[in-house]
């Protein structure tokens, strides 16, 4: 497939009937997370491989859905749940709190 970009309209094809969605994150190169409306079901994410995506023109009847679930997600944030500590990176060497120290009593 083209690379495909994030917001990007796409239909995704999977097991069963193709589903239109769009691209709310690409974590790597053989995942992407798209939202989509299964049916019978509500709006949701999925993770799907970037082979299964074809891109599309046109809107659809489920986009206003769609962009209401990726407006109302957080956004990702990649590496933080390898062991970082998020934004800033943490403190080197000194990582505990001073213990406390006995008056001599």
């Amino acid at each position: 497939m083209d690379p495909v970009s994030v917001g990007g309209l796409v239909k995704v094809a999977g097991g069963g009937p193709a589903m239109d969605g769009i691209v709310f994150d690409i974590p790597s190169r053989s995942k992407v997370v798209v939202a989509v409306v299964p049916r019978g079901r509500g709006p949701a994410l999925r993770t799907v491989h970037p082979d299964a995506l074809t891109p599309r023109e046109a809107e659809g009847p489920e986009d206003p859905a769609l962009r209401l679930l990726i407006r109302r997600t957080p956004p990702p944030v990649h590496g933080a749940a390898r062991g970082g500590a998020g934004v800033g990176g943490g403190r080197s060497g000194h990582v505990r709190g001073a213990a406390h120290r006995p008056t001599g009593r």
